[in-house]
């Protein structure tokens, strides 16, 4: 829920572990979403792990496959993210350096507690719980 309101307005869910056929193999994003302001598409790649330089090649056929398979003629370049549990800034810039596609890097957290400028506005665990 966290990730969804810090992107922002605009953005609308594709899908989770998106399928997508390329030269007739199959793969899956993470996380797809359309941004209707920015007309692209956003490609998000989690990792449960540090920073691998691996990693940037994958979410960069991510974004070029969904560019080639996906987007329109009038949509905009897709831009990726790739959030790991680490990341160490120097592997980040070396394993971005020569990538031209539209890549960002972040490290995240998991929190155990609603923060408190939601807590009454979001339902509980306990509420989502009872409500399925």
């Amino acid at each position: 829920m966290q990730l969804l309101l810090e992107l922002g307005t605009g953005f609308a869910f594709m899908g989770r572990q998106y399928h997508l056929v390329v030269g007739g193999e199959d793969f899956y994003i993470d996380l797809l979403f359309y941004n209707t302001k920015l007309r692209c598409y956003v490609v998000i790649e989690l990792k449960n792990a540090p920073l691998q330089p691996e990693y940037a090649g994958k979410l960069g056929f991510y974004v070029v496959a969904v560019d080639g398979e996906l987007a329109g003629e009038a949509d905009n370049p897709t831009i990726g993210l790739l959030l790991c549990k680490t990341k160490n800034d120097v592997v980040a810039e070396y394993s971005l350096q020569s990538i031209s596609e539209p890549i960002g890097v972040s490290e995240y957290r998991l929190g155990d507690a609603l923060p408190e400028e939601y807590e009454g506005i979001l339902p509980s665990p306990e509420d989502l719980q009872a409500r399925l």
